[in-house]
């Protein structure tokens, strides 16, 4: 690792639907420097299949796709180490991604950090969609399954590694709030049976390693503070952070207007998603 640098690190923006876990993502994305994404957009091809023909998802067919999120933030931290490895002395370097997830349940959290057996690994190279940006940052082109050398197939299918720390921000708030919010998002139908279902699913995250609470009632300014000081805390370190913990200066603060001018659209909005991943 570079002098001046600090470890790669996954950040999950996590919450039920309607909690504005995209949001936040793209915002503290936009904060840290570090790329954003939807979880949705790197489901491997057979779960989009199976997600467009109305079928549910099973535990058996997320197991692969949360280790697939694992990794593809690897691949995106490995590609950010060697962009910054002609960085001035001194810059700080922030290898990071932010992805949006539910992950609701103890036992998802806990393959997205790795910590699950051999048997929960990324789905096999011929899973996975030709625009899924692993491909991106592996510089592996999937034109056809069929055309993959065995390298390639090795590197896409390949788990991230144990240097990859992970963070969770969780947006917690009652169910009250929470259905009131969703009745005035434009386009959302989730039902309140819905909703239900996820928080009957939800595994409170509170007090777990690695995890910072923001309050879904808080501003999106507030809720971006709390958890850039909250990963302060929690050891994440760069510029940005260390300057937001240390000092509230308006100098060292991002100004919304600039944030939300700059952020970038939730990717592939048009795909079919998971209710309880969503």
């Amino acid at each position: 690792m570079a002098p001046g640098s600090v470890p790669p690190a996954l950040i999950i923006a996590m919450g039920v639907s309607g909690s504005g876990k995209s949001t936040l993502g793209q915002n503290l994305a936009e904060a840290l420097g570090v790329p954003f994404y939807d979880g949705d957009s790197l489901h491997p091809q057979s779960n989009i299949d199976k997600m467009g023909r109305g079928i549910p998802l099973t535990d058996a067919d997320r197991e692969p796709w949360l280790a697939l999120i694992r990794s593809t933030a690897d691949r995106i931290c490995e590609n950010k180490e060697g962009e910054l490895s002609s960085s001035p002395e001194g810059v700080s370097q922030v290898k990071g991604v932010v992805i949006a997830c539910s992950a609701l349940k103890r036992y998802y959290r806990d393959i997205l950090r790795g910590r699950t057996p051999q048997s929960h690994q990324p789905p096999p190279a011929t899973d996975l969609p030709k625009e899924h940006p692993i491909t991106e940052h592996t510089g592996i082109e999937i034109s056809s399954n069929e055309d993959l050398q065995k390298e390639e197939e090795r590197e896409l299918e390949r788990a991230a590694s144990k240097d990859l720390r992970t963070f969770f921000v969780f947006i917690n708030g009652p169910r009250e709030v929470l259905q009131e919010r969703m009745t005035h998002r434009q386009g959302h139908f989730m039902k309140v049976e819905m909703l239900d279902s996820q928080l009957r699913t939800l595994e409170d995250p509170t007090g777990e390693e690695g995890v910072v609470v923001v309050q879904l009632a808080e501003s999106p300014q507030k809720q971006l503070d709390d958890a850039v000081e909250g990963l302060a805390k929690l050891g994440f370190h760069d510029q940005h952070i260390q300057s937001s913990s240390k000092d509230q200066d308006a100098a060292q603060q991002i100004p919304m207007e600039d944030v939300v001018a700059s952020l970038r659209p939730t990717t592939q909005q048009a795909n079919p998603v998971d209710p309880i991943s969503s």
